[in-house]
């Protein structure tokens, strides 16, 4: 047996021979001993019946007890099913009532839901009425059924400060081959501090569901910008629902051009989304001979060419170039200016820093991809004394990226020398000389950690650390049930694995235009703390 709405919101009816309230949480109020009371309403220009309310009713008129103000109200008053209201009162200054007027006809046998959330205080001492709602119906009986449950975001550990920081919206769409996305849903509520969240006085019916942090404020899920949950198939809403749990994803950004700019030696294409492939042609004979490069579901595409050939004087010119660009089915082209004055030397960088981890590589990063080594001149030395053998490539996946392998020596000094022209990209070799100096890290300064998986997911994944600001510091790609990390800065973290569902290398956020949902999130229960010379095993985790 269903019983009778265990819900947060405590549902009170007010005195004066007016039930016309719902209030959720209704707790002792804050304050002082003086004035410590939140504000009451005392009347309405709803009969008291709260149904059968005219379909051309224009206004609502709420009396309180006190001169009250409405706080950030265009952001906490929201009205299901939506109304566009064209005035409310009061704004800035205070008023024993509030007016909020529409010019809309209401729809016919309606259940109408005014909730302003934590906005109404009373204007001396700011004492809050608590999560207000007012319920009426334009149908001969008031809907009464409703969802509860908590909403949080899948993506990140649930440390406070992130989902504080969410503005959660939880909304009911009436299921139809035909669904608006782009207007607010039919039913619509917010998530509190908590992510607690109540729809209620629902009407009996197919919907669909969906659920997102709403960026822009606007109640309307925004792709590409918001997290979201939705489900593919329709919610039948026959009875009360509570307990949901919902878990947001981060989504994807619909394919668009965005925008093209010169840089030292060509052009970069910059895109929305993530398209599969992107190609780049020249429509005039000016570039006879170039370069599209693009790495698969990036977002950018480089148009790479000799800019010698052109023979432009180093000055601002349009030459009349036309650039045509496909990316997946997205077609367009692009008449961009070339700037012979643009220079940025090719050239190679030690981003990593003068200490390196004792892990046996050192990485150089270069400004261009890199097309060809040639390492027969290259020189390493240890404590610039004696030559040490080593191999080097370019990362698989990261053609900016040169990889050094050598049997490294911890607390020994390191010279790699780099000869010019030794390194090429497209139409050029490195101008000049590289002399890259570092010294090998104590691996007492390191810990480890080995994650041993109870059960694991059934594709490929993802595992990767992420310190306490949500960034990503190592990542394994695997399959296997246990995953070892050895040389760890001492820092806490927390485990994170993005499954690769579809196989596709590239973990695909929730596509909501096609209605496909983000593949899998799982999120370690707990921050593992990393300690020089610790070694943690942690093998408590099953998946699933």
């Amino acid at each position: 047996m269903i019983s009778l709405k265990p819900m947060k919101n405590a549902i009170s009816l007010l005195m004066l021979g007016f039930a016309l309230v719902s209030c959720a949480r209704v707790g002792s109020p804050v304050g002082g001993t003086k004035d410590s009371l939140a504000p009451k309403l005392v009347k309405s220009n709803i009969d008291t019946t709260r149904i059968n309310v005219p379909t051309d009713l224009k206004q609502l008129r709420l009396y309180f007890d006190e001169y009250i103000t409405l706080k950030e109200v265009h952001k906490n008053l929201i009205i299901s099913p939506p109304i566009k209201y064209k005035k409310i009162i009061p704004a800035s200054l205070g008023n024993k009532f509030i007016l909020i007027e529409w010019d809309e006809t209401l729809q016919p046998n309606t259940t109408y839901n005014f909730n302003f959330g934590n906005s109404i205080a009373d204007l001396n001492e700011g004492n809050v009425l608590p999560y207000f709602n007012f319920v009426f119906s334009t149908g001969s009986e008031l809907d009464d059924t409703y969802i509860s449950g908590t909403v949080k975001s899948g993506y990140t550990f649930p440390k406070e400060k992130n989902d504080a920081k969410k503005n959660f919206i939880i909304g009911l769409y009436k299921a139809s081959d035909s669904v608006d996305y782009t207007k607010k849903p039919y039913y619509i509520t917010k998530a509190d501090e908590d992510g607690y969240f109540e729809l209620s006085h629902l009407a009996k019916g197919k919907y669909r569901i969906i659920a997102f942090d709403d960026t822009d404020q606007n109640s309307i899920f925004t792709a590409g910008k918001d997290e979201v949950f939705f489900k593919t198939e329709d919610l039948d809403l026959r009875e009360n629902i509570s307990n949901m749990q919902i878990r947001t994803l981060p989504s994807k950004k619909p394919l668009k051009f965005s925008e093209y700019k010169e840089v030292a030696g060509g052009f970069l294409f910059k895109f929305e989304g993530q398209p599969e492939s992107i190609s780049l042609t020249s429509e005039t004979e000016l570039l006879k001979e170039y370069k599209s490069v693009h790495k698969k579901f990036s977002d950018s595409a480089m148009l790479w060419f000799d800019d010698k050939q052109l023979n432009l004087p180093e000055t601002n010119i349009n030459i009349g170039l036309k650039i045509k660009y496909q990316a997946d089915t997205l077609k367009g082209s692009a008449s961009p200016y070339y700037k012979a004055s643009v220079k940025t030397e090719f050239g190679l960088s030690n981003n990593t820093g003068a200490s390196l981890p004792p892990t046996g590589k050192f990485y150089i990063d270069a400004n261009r991809p890199i097309t060809e080594l040639n390492t027969e001149k290259w020189i390493l030395k240890q404590d610039s004394i004696n030559t040490q053998p080593f191999t080097a490539k370019i990362v698989e996946n990261h053609p900016h990226k040169i990889e050094i392998s050598s049997n490294f020596i911890s607390g020994k000094k390191y010279e790699l020398n780099i000869p010019k022209e030794s390194v090429s990209t497209y139409y050029l070799k490195l101008p000049k000389t590289y002399q890259f100096n570092f010294e090998i890290d104590k691996p007492e300064n390191y810990g480890s950690l080995e994650m041993r998986l109870k059960t694991k997911p059934d594709a490929p994944f993802w595992m990767q650390l992420l310190n306490e600001q949500d960034e990503v510091k190592y990542t394994q790609f695997t399959e296997a049930g246990t995953i070892k990390f050895n040389v760890l800065k001492p820092d806490k973290y927390y485990v994170r694995i993005l499954v690769d569902n579809n196989r596709n290398g590239i973990w695909d956020e929730a596509d909501f235009k096609n209605q496909t949902p983000a593949e899998e999130v799982f999120i370690y229960d707990k921050m593992i703390e990393i300690r020089p010379l610790w070694e943690n095993i942690e093998d408590q985790w099953s998946i699933k």
